[in-house]
């Protein structure tokens, strides 16, 4: 692919992870919020979620391109959760991979909004320790 269209692509590639890294934290958020009354841990996500935003997110959005994702149907392990904390678990990996491909894209385009993404990635690293080490 040359760098002409690759940024159409690019920006497909950031939309998908800046909407997997908010859901993330979104339902580990919730989770910490309605399940376990824990407002410390509740509000540091819901200030990491509102860390993860883009400037030009209008730019972005119509690349969008749901119909030909290629894995978008689920596979079978992502639709079992034995319990709170296996569901914890799979979406503090999904919102921190979703930080790392979003802070190795913005390298291409906005290196300190690639930092951003860094600083997100590691609260969530540790608040995934705090969280889960009980």
């Amino acid at each position: 692919m040359t760098s002409n269209n690759i940024q159409p692509k690019l920006f497909r590639l950031i939309d998908a992870n800046l909407n997997r890294l908010k859901e993330g934290i979104r339902v580990i958020e919730d989770i910490n919020r309605y399940l376990y009354d824990n407002k410390t841990i509740s509000s540091k996500l819901k200030e990491l979620r509102h860390l993860a935003k883009i400037d030009n997110y209008l730019e972005i959005l119509p690349h969008r391109d749901i119909q030909n994702d290629v894995l978008k149907a689920s596979v079978e392990t992502e639709m079992i959760r034995e319990n709170i904390t296996s569901l914890l678990l799979a979406n503090y990996k999904r919102a921190q991979e979703a930080s790392r491909v979003l802070e190795e894209a913005f390298k291409l385009l906005d290196p300190a909004k690639s930092e951003n993404f860094k600083t997100i990635r590691y609260e969530l690293y540790a608040l995934e320790q705090e969280n889960l080490s009980k």
